[in-house]
């Protein structure tokens, strides 16, 4: 499902408009991004909860050249299930 599908699905769903739909889902977006921005995590009671990791600095390898490269440390965005979604999908 892509995010055209998921708005879809979302106005059909509440019974609004897909503009209404589109702004809905862009502001959830938004603030999940805001937030993962802050440091803060985003808990949703039995769909999951977004995070931010931090990856460490690592040395890789060029494929092109099989040439050493440092990799430098990053923060990620992370998901982790909650129960309820786990419970969905099995």
């Amino acid at each position: 499902m892509n995010k055209t599908e998921l708005i879809e699905e979302i106005a059909k769903s509440a019974d609004i408009t897909k503009a209404s739909a589109t702004r809905a889902l862009d502001a959830m977006i938004d603030a999940v991004t805001a937030s993962l921005q802050k440091n803060d995590s985003v808990t949703l009671v039995g769909f999951g909860t977004f995070s931010v990791g931090e990856r460490a600095a690592r040395t890789g390898r060029n494929p092109r050249t099989k040439e050493a490269i440092k990799i430098a440390a990053a923060k990620v965005p992370k998901f982790k299930a909650g129960k309820a979604l786990k419970d969905a999908v099995n």
